[in-house]
C-alpha cells in the first residue's frame, strides 16, 4: 500500500482517493441543488421555456393587471373586433372579439399576446349606455396559453370598460389571479 507522510503520520494514498471522490460527490451534489432551485423558480425571463419532457414546476400564481386602449379594426353586425397595446403585469398587443348580445349584455374573446407566448380568455359582462358611452363589467375566464403561459390559468377575473359610440373605440380592464 502506497502512503505519504503528512506532518510525521503516514496517509495511506487510497484515504486520499477517496476525499477526491467525496470533493467530487459534494460538487455535483452542490451543483444539482442549485440548478434544481434555479428550476423550481419557474422562468427567469421572457425567453426561457421550460423543454419538452421537462418534470413539471410547481403552479405559480401571477396577479394580473392589465388595461388597453383599442381600436376598431373591423365590424360584422353586433361583433366588434378590436385590437391595440395592452399595459400592465404584462405588456403586448391585445385582441377582443366583443360581441353586443343585447341591449344588457356583451360577450368577449381576449387575447394577449406577450413576448414569448399568449393568453386567452372569454368573458360575459352587463352592458349599460350611457349617452354615446357603453359601459360593460363582469367576470372572464382565462382557459389557454402558449409558449411560456403553456399552463396559464384563472377564473372570476373582473373585466370591464367602455365603447365609445361614435368611432367603436373600446377600453378594456382585466385583473385577478392566474396560476401558470
Amino acid at each position: 500500500m502506497n502512503s505519504q507522510t503528512t506532518k510525521g503520520n503516514q496517509v495511506p494514498q487510497i484515504y486520499h482517493q477517496s476525499c477526491r471522490s467525496i470533493k467530487l460527490c459534494c460538487a455535483l451534489t452542490s451543483a444539482t441543488v442549485y440548478f434544481g432551485v434555479l428550476s423550481a423558480l419557474g422562468p427567469l425571463g421572457p425567453d426561457v421555456t421550460r423543454a419538452a419532457g421537462s418534470p413539471a414546476l410547481p403552479a405559480r400564481t401571477i396577479s394580473l393587471n392589465e388595461s388597453g386602449n383599442l381600436h376598431l379594426t373591423s365590424r360584422h353586425g353586433f361583433t366588434l373586433n378590436e385590437q391595440g397595446s395592452g399595459l400592465g403585469t404584462i405588456i403586448g398587443p391585445i385582441y377582443v372579439h366583443l360581441k353586443i348580445v343585447s341591449t344588457s349584455r356583451v360577450t368577449a374573446e381576449v387575447n394577449i399576446y406577450p413576448r414569448a407566448g399568449s393568453i386567452s380568455g372569454y368573458g360575459a359582462a352587463h352592458y349599460r349606455r350611457e349617452g354615446a358611452v357603453g359601459h360593460f363589467s363582469g367576470s372572464l375566464s382565462i382557459n389557454r396559453g402558449t409558449g411560456i403561459y403553456n399552463h396559464a390559468r384563472g377564473s372570476g377575473l373582473s373585466f370591464s370598460g367602455t365603447i365609445r359610440r361614435s368611432n367603436y373605440a373600446v377600453t378594456v380592464h382585466v385583473s385577478g389571479r392566474v396560476s401558470d
